[in-house]
């Protein structure tokens, strides 16, 4: 389970969220311009770090703000498609999964 209970502050925009939602698959976000989605993501993610709350997965604290608890990105082990290209512009959706997964097993992926 993903457990999100935080707030975060970016200018005069404050997220505040408290869901728990599974944590198998593939998960989308989606809402109208300005309502979060990024935010959210970003601080999933570990790109940015709530001032209040947890995050948690399967178990495991991905942050916590009264413990100083923030691991980075890398240690999460959470998948994040940019809706732009940031990764390699020159490929497309499915080339820059199909480098990450190849890197993680040492093999190539179809």
């Amino acid at each position: 389970m993903l457990e999100l209970n935080f707030s975060q502050t970016l200018g005069n925009h404050c997220l505040t969220i408290n869901e728990t939602l599974p944590a198998n698959g593939i998960t989308a976000i989606f809402g109208v311009s300005g309502a979060g989605k990024t935010s959210l993501i970003n601080a999933i993610s570990g790109l940015t770090r709530p001032q209040k709350g947890r995050i948690v997965l399967n178990g495991r604290v991905l942050n916590d703000a009264d413990k100083g608890i923030c691991l980075t990105p890398e240690k999460r082990r959470v998948g994040y498609v940019f809706q732009d290209a940031r990764l390699f512009p020159h490929y497309k959706v499915r080339g820059n999964l199909r480098y990450g997964m190849a890197k993680k097993h040492g093999q190539s992926v179809r």
